[in-house]
């Protein structure tokens, strides 16, 4: 089944697709139609929708849902300035060490930390990692979908680099080679105490939307762009558990760690992991 789906997606034009339903999805509605949609997809997809900072009547378009915020303290940050935490809601799908430059996408398939990065500069933006760790976490359509600085310090930068739209679930982790590196992605580079760091946020078919919240970066808003490469003069500072960016769809995202970072034997694939927690055991 896995691989007819592969085969179908394979023929339609997902990028297209993705802006149509993205499209669809911030058109305002009659507020009792845009409740009940709502509540359908809450009550199908198992959304708490309790912790959202707005209730459901107050939501104009289903694109405001499901971008939404929490409520204050609904996902409280560990803190100490050395201990990395999650920066999103979702599920581990990999986690390891940088090896050879490679990262492990799933059982057999590696993809390498410049072919993620991309861009002009991506062997240089990747050495700096050479010898690190990184962790895959695979956001739902229930989990909160805003993307969070794992540890203070300052934005140094970003890659929006273009790209397809394949799912980002279990079909397209394991039938498409290079999966987060073919897909549509930004790439948020940050200077912590533990040292840089890289967050990158994969786009996924359907809406397909990533939007920084630091600069003016919408990814999949037209049929081709350039790849955009930014180095601040100013870096940007953001505190431990700030925002960085909000997925407009289920997708995924991968955090990258200099050497010296020791994440958690918790962190085990197919396990939940939440904004916030500890990725460290105990801070270097």
């Amino acid at each position: 089944m896995a691989e007819l789906t592969y085969n179908v997606l394979k023929l339609l034009p997902r990028n297209t697709l993705s802006r149509m339903v993205g499209a669809a999805c911030r058109v305002s509605a009659p507020r009792p139609v845009m409740r009940a949609v709502i509540r359908t997809f809450a009550r199908k997809y198992g959304v708490d929708a309790t912790e959202a900072e707005r209730s459901i009547e107050d939501y104009p378009t289903f694109t405001e849902f499901f971008t939404r915020r929490l409520k204050p303290g609904a996902r409280p940050i560990a803190p100490g300035g050395l201990l990395p935490v999650s920066p999103v809601d979702g599920t581990v799908g990999e986690i390891g060490e940088i090896v050879s430059g490679k990262l492990l996408q799933a059982k057999g398939k590696h993809y390498t930390l410049a072919e993620l990065f991309g861009g002009p500069e991506a062997d240089e933006d990747a050495r700096q990692f050479s010898g690190g760790s990184f962790l895959t976490i695979y956001l739902a359509p229930y989990n909160y979908h805003r993307i969070h600085a794992p540890l203070g310090g300052e934005i140094t930068g970003y890659i929006n680099v273009p790209g397809t739209l394949w799912p980002v679930n279990a079909v397209g982790v394991r039938n498409v080679d290079r999966l987060f590196c073919v897909n549509e992605r930004v790439t948020t580079f940050l200077e912590t105490p533990r040292g840089p760091c890289a967050v990158v946020a994969v786009g996924a078919m359907n809406v397909g939307r990533i939007r920084a919240v630091y600069d003016d970066v919408v990814t999949n808003v037209r049929r081709t762009r350039a790849v955009q490469r930014k180095i601040y003069d100013k870096p940007i500072p953001v505190d431990k558990g700030g925002e960085l960016a909000i997925f407009e769809m289920g997708s995924t995202v991968v955090i990258v760690f200099a050497p010296g970072v020791k994440l958690s034997s918790s962190l085990q694939v197919g396990v939940p992991t939440r904004l916030g927690v500890p990725l460290e055991e105990a801070a270097g």
